[in-house]
């Protein structure tokens, strides 16, 4: 009687265990998670699918704010009332769209501390309020077109070079744009004095040149990078090409951190037009 009593409690605790293990199997919660979490991964890609390459490295000798809008990403600083850089990822459906910019007026940035830039800051200044991340690249969808025309994404910019030379590269990327599919795209000021001119009576900086870095990762990844001088001119676009690396020693900004090392290497030391 005993030894059959042993038996019974030794064949119960047996389906015990079994049971313990067998129910998450059962119950879906072992097997289904991580395929949950690979559905949700693959929904991120699909949205983006090579994730924020245009974003550079935090800064850490000067004020930045990140605002994510729409369509770009600003680091402002609030010591200068104007962006440290502006990013975007420009797609070939980007290029094109029904949301234009006619009558969208020019908006205080409410997400960023007093004083900051307002319309009566430009007014009689001599200074266009020049677009980082431009219009035209925006009219694929009505919020990113409103978001283009906050002063966080504005600089004092000379009107020649606002509607020439500036606008013409902003053309050719857009044009790239559509060739490879996408780019992605980093401007900003350059300030190469201790002491620079402001406009307005919040203290606008005024910077002495812009500089643009463009990458494409279509085929063999490639990158080239553009400096102009804040003041009239009609030049080809040859003559502003500079390397990455030289654009990142004069504005202290590293750009394009999350490429591997040595594509970024290999991109970041181009500087050939002839290339595009």
């Amino acid at each position: 009687m005993k030894h059959f009593s042993f038996l019974l409690f030794f064949a119960c605790l047996l389906a015990g265990c079994l049971n313990f293990t067998h129910k998450p199997l059962m119950g879906g919660i072992a097997s289904n998670a991580p395929k949950e979490e690979q559905k949700q991964a693959s929904t991120q890609q699909k949205s983006d699918p090579k994730g924020t390459l245009e974003i550079p490295a935090p800064l850490k000798d000067r004020a930045e704010q990140i605002l994510r809008r729409t369509g770009y990403t600003v680091s402002y600083n609030k010591d200068l009332r104007i962006p440290n850089w502006v990013a975007w990822h420009l797609t070939a459906d980007h290029t094109t769209g029904p949301y234009k910019r006619g009558g969208i007026p020019f908006q205080e940035d409410m997400d960023v501390p007093t004083p900051r830039a307002n319309t009566y800051d430009y007014q009689r200044s001599g200074y266009d309020r020049g677009h980082m991340c431009p219009s035209a690249d925006n009219k694929w969808d009505e919020q990113a077109q409103q978001d283009c025309f906050l002063f966080t994404n504005m600089c004092p910019q000379d009107h020649n070079l606002n509607e020439g030379d500036w606008n013409e590269m902003e053309i050719q990327c857009r044009k790239w744009a559509e060739e490879y599919g996408d780019i992605y795209i980093v401007c900003g000021p350059i300030l190469y004095r201790s002491k620079h001119k402001t406009i307005g009576q919040n203290r606008i900086t005024v910077p002495e040149a812009f500089f643009k870095v463009v990458l494409c990762m279509q085929g063999t990844p490639k990158a080239i990078g553009f400096i102009y001088k804040n003041e009239p001119g009609n030049r080809p676009k040859g003559d502003y090409v500079n390397s990455i690396d030289q654009i990142e020693r004069i504005t202290g900004i590293d750009f394009f951190p999350s490429l591997p090392d040595d594509v970024e290497k290999a991109v970041e030391s181009e500087e050939d037009l002839n290339d595009w």
